[in-house]
């Protein structure tokens, strides 16, 4: 995809808008990258031993949000940073046979998935003529759905290590994480 908009630099030096496709400007940038990148020597197991499950947003950058580096953890995203069947296969392989031990759900403020209904299946099966398999996972509460998220977690049959498990919201505006407590525990 094109567009013809004037090209303008954002973050980490990649070029916004101008006549090159995206996914061009990508693999430019990966090219540059390469060319001083070293190997720096690590395993695939995370150093902390921690897996963080949270949203796809791009205003999270959750390395400097939670103050890590490469190699400190697991990351996985999806929209909204709900626990799905997926989230729980890669926390099973994350931590049976990578050793994590801690999970941290991160849900935040102002996020796409409490504008999104199950209707948005409905309406993409009239599109296309076939019925998504996958639920949306949409919600109207962020912080009830965090609380669902770590039950999920902590009741997965699968999971070796569901006792370290902490669910936040991440404020968009202030960058500052707001614990959530399971349901029937006070802070």
């Amino acid at each position: 995809m094109t567009t013809s908009a004037s090209s303008s630099t954002g973050p980490q030096g990649i070029a916004v808008g101008g006549d090159d496709a995206v996914i061009d400007r990508l693999v430019e940038a990966n090219a540059r990258y390469a060319e001083a990148f070293t190997d720096p020597g690590m395993d695939a197991r995370p150093v902390r031993q921690v897996a963080v499950v949270a949203c796809m947003d791009a205003r999270l950058d959750l390395h400097k949000a939670l103050g890590l580096r490469l190699g400190d953890c697991h990351t996985i995203r999806n929209a909204g940073g709900v626990v799905t069947d997926d989230v729980i296969r890669s926390l099973t392989i994350s931590q049976r046979a990578l050793g994590t031990r801690s999970v941290v759900l991160i849900h935040h403020t102002g996020c796409g998935m409490e504008t999104v209904t199950e209707d948005f299946r409905h309406d993409l099966e009239m599109e296309v003529g076939q019925r998504p398999s996958w639920a949306v996972e949409a919600f109207r509460d962020v912080d009830q759905d965090v609380r669902q998220s770590i039950q999920r977690v902590r009741t997965s049959p699968f999971l070796l290590h569901a006792d370290d498990v902490r669910g936040f919201v991440f404020d968009v505006r202030t960058g500052r994480l707001r614990e959530i407590h399971p349901a029937g525990k006070e802070a």
